[in-house]
């Protein structure tokens, strides 16, 4: 790229097909541009209304291909300038310019990469949303790919790391009370890591986003079931009833969820980086076995437990009569959630992870050797 670094330049967004290259420059009211193309690159100058006001911009764009520069072209409108540049050979172009470091002025025209890529399909039915988040992430990769991580996985480690970080402050904070006072530490359990534990629930809702805005793959729905019902415990049946605070069941639920917790976050980190800790891998897929049915088992004797102190207190319980004319029982709808808990909820989760367990442990044996590998 060989530009004068005092020079203006203004935003070129690209675009391509098998056979095209477009160029959109943002430039208004261009005053009679300067185009040249070359073999393998194009230079273009002009004055218009640009990033930084009206002034004259210029860039030079070595490609990563060649180009059929007589059968180039460009056209002059209100709002931009177009250039259609033609590709020597059919093939789409793993990156437009032939460094891997690309110009923060150029950037992608994703619009435009969309409609012509639905002209190819030939009219057939699309989920456009679905489609326009697997080409931008591979487009995204193929572009920014080379020199640095991209944002998404930045974050992903970020996210995981503090997840893990958190969890297990939960067990050493658990571990070190009971080996200092036994059973006596069991009422302590909420006042000392409620707050923690409160925390890294609530941040599991961007588990959530997560597969919505393309991070992860699968569907949002499992995971907002599974951290909902984590929450209503947590939230509802808790931190709203004191009484439940110092109760022995805490210690036990607290313990499953972050144990369950300090095994799936590393998992996902080492998925990040491409490794394959067989060990890991085994335990994400195999501890839920004992863990889960623990679980749910405790999530229900909390809920038995509160029915009596809800009906005491008559907490979230809506009675008539009332200006909007609605009746709501908590307790009612607490032995409905446990009916839904034990039976067909324990069962949804229990079927899912055991068809997911049989996807990622297929063919693979836990040996004598847990060291990471790379794929």
């Amino acid at each position: 790229m060989a530009n004068k670094t005092n020079s203006l330049h203004p935003l070129v967004y690209w675009a391509q097909t098998k056979d095209q290259i477009t160029l959109k420059v943002d430039l208004k009211d261009a005053k009679a541009p300067y185009v040249l193309f070359a073999e393998k690159s194009v230079k273009f100058s002009s004055e218009g209304y640009g990033a930084c006001g009206f002034n004259a911009y210029n860039f030079e764009l070595i490609f990563y291909s060649n180009i059929d520069e007589e059968h180039c072209s460009y056209r002059v409108y209100d709002s931009k300038v177009e250039l259609l540049i033609q590709k020597c050979e059919c093939n789409s172009w793993p990156r437009l310019i032939s460094t891997p470091q690309k110009p923060h002025w150029l950037r992608i025209d994703f619009d435009r990469w969309q409609t012509e890529e639905e002209m190819l399909e030939d009219e057939k039915p699309r989920n456009v949303l679905e489609d326009y988040s697997k080409e931008l992430q591979r487009v995204q990769k193929e572009e920014f790919g080379y020199l640095k991580e991209s944002t998404k996985k930045v974050y992903m480690v970020f996210y995981n790391l503090a997840q893990f970080i958190g969890y297990l402050y939960i067990l050493i904070v658990m571990g070190l009370m009971y080996y200092r006072d036994g059973i006596m530490s069991m009422p302590k359990t909420y006042e000392s890591v409620g707050n923690a534990m409160k925390f890294c629930q609530l941040l599991q809702y961007l588990e959530v986003l997560h597969p919505i805005f393309g991070y992860t793959k699968g569907s949002a729905l499992m995971p907002f079931f599974q951290v909902s019902g984590r929450n209503f415990i947590l939230f509802f049946m808790v931190e709203m009833e004191e009484r439940m605070q110092t109760k022995p069941v805490i210690f036990y639920v607290f313990v499953i969820w972050s144990i369950v917790e300090v095994i799936r976050y590393p998992y996902y980190l080492s998925n990040i980086f491409n490794l394959e800790i067989r060990l890991l891998t085994w335990l994400r897929y195999t501890i839920w076995i004992p863990l889960y049915p623990m679980g749910i088992l405790c999530e229900g004797v909390i809920i038995l437990r509160n029915l009596p102190y809800f009906e005491e207190t008559k907490k979230l319980t809506v009675e008539l009569p009332n200006k909007w004319n609605f009746y709501f029982s908590m307790t009612g709808f607490m032995k409905i959630y446990l009916l839904l808990l034990i039976l067909p909820g324990t069962f949804l989760v229990m079927s899912h992870m055991a068809k997911v367990r049989a996807k990622k442990l297929k063919g693979k044996r836990v040996g004598s050797n847990f060291n990471s590998d790379c794929k």
